[in-house]
């Protein structure tokens, strides 16, 4: 019997059947913690998203976005105020932790700091009672996966941070789930480290062949590791899809703003050509930008990456170009990030490579015109959009 706490959404009814390559389902999924007072705080709003199998998915955004609170709800850990969550096509919603067929890994590790490492990962076998040939088999296996073979006998506290995280990561492996959930578990390492461990991770995980789900607020781990990425804002998925696809086409200005550095461009539509909105600056420049549902007269914003743009002496014939001032110039060793002031007034970052001389560089104060190519500029709907589920081979 359902629980008011835990009843499902009108409209977001279980799925009687889910795809043989859907390893995680949310339907309708959603959280709500309650208040002494008032309504209470929506952490998630209803969610409905399909992770593959074999997948590494990343749910990325900043703190208090509810990205945590999906990976918990997929564990077990929290209760969905509504909606239901699938697991290789079998409802788990009211199905405890321990009885799900996943693994967590934390950023604190959470390692047993009185076991050595063979007993912390074997911890998990011996309580399931695996055979005790099995279980130093199973824990060889698992740590030669993770580089850690040769170290058994070792303490945690023995153990550098890096080391520390892998053996919490043979942990969770060595019971052979079926995904494997991630709670920022870089988060704790250092930059150099950190990196390293990224390039880590998705090695073992096309190794062992399991979905990841992976939860962080740092747009380079999730562009670096995963198949797919949803950017979560204030509960909702503001846009699902391909690392690529999210750097390079953002469909929002929370999405623009959050991946990268991203510049955003206002103007208003002089006329529409084929498809594309003109936005014509006189002769301060002109912008083109794909937008097949805006009119003329219509307020646009779009965004261009600063590693898209080019410093020229003049307005190009073709492409998107706009008249500026460079206001500042900063060497950053592989390139130089230039700050552009728009005749309009709007601050415009240029990276450009150090390729050429340096004595050859615009510098501050020097007229420059912004040059781009027209497929550079992105339109912002303003509204979340959700890429359709990828089918993995």
């Amino acid at each position: 019997m359902e629980t008011p706490a835990t009843q499902h959404a009108p409209g977001a009814a279980r799925p009687s059947a889910s795809r043989p390559s859907a390893a995680i389902e949310l339907a309708g999924v959603g959280k709500t913690y309650a208040a002494r007072r008032g309504e209470g705080f929506r952490a998630v709003e209803r969610l409905d998203l399909t992770i593959e199998s074999g997948e590494f998915f990343s749910l990325l955004g900043p703190s208090g976005c509810g990205k945590t609170t999906t990976l918990r709800m997929i564990a077990g850990f929290e209760e969905p105020t509504e909606g239901a969550v699938l697991l290789y096509g079998r409802d788990v919603t009211d199905t405890p932790p321990n009885k799900r067929d996943v693994n967590m890994v934390f950023q604190s590790y959470a390692l047993f700091p009185h076991m050595d490492i063979f007993a912390n990962v074997a911890f998990g076998l011996r309580r399931h009672k695996v055979p005790k040939p099995e279980i130093a088999e199973r824990v060889r296996e698992t740590l030669e996966l993770v580089e850690l073979t040769g170290m058994e006998q070792r303490r945690p506290s023995q153990m550098s941070g890096g080391q520390r995280q892998r053996v919490a990561l043979a942990r969770a492996l060595v019971n052979r789930p079926r995904a494997l959930l991630l709670d920022e578990p870089l988060g704790a390492l250092d930059l150099k480290l950190r990196q390293s461990m990224q390039i880590e991770l998705k090695r073992i995980q096309q190794e062992v062949g399991i979905t990841f789900v992976y939860v962080t607020h740092d747009q380079g781990e999730a562009l670096t590791m995963s198949d797919r990425v949803a950017v979560m804002n204030a509960g909702r998925i503001e846009q699902l899809g391909t690392p690529r696809e999210i750097y390079e086409q953002p469909a929002t200005r929370f999405t623009a703003g959050f991946i990268g550095t991203s510049n955003i461009l206002t103007g208003r539509v002089a006329r529409m050509v084929d498809g594309m909105a003109l936005l014509d600056f006189g002769a301060d420049g002109r912008v083109l930008v794909a937008a097949p549902d805006a009119s003329p007269g219509d307020a646009l914003e779009l965004t261009v990456r600063p590693e898209k743009i080019e410093l020229a002496a003049r307005a190009p014939d073709q492409g998107c170009s706009l008249r500026g001032t460079i206001k500042a110039v900063v060497y950053q060793g592989t390139s130089t990030s230039y700050t552009v002031t728009t005749a309009t007034g709007a601050d415009v970052v240029v990276f450009l490579q150090n390729a050429a001389s340096s004595e050859s560089a615009a510098a501050q104060g020097q007229a420059v015109w912004l040059t781009w190519r027209v497929e550079h500029s992105y339109a912002l709907t303003g509204e979340p959009h959700h890429a359709a589920p990828v089918s993995r081979p």
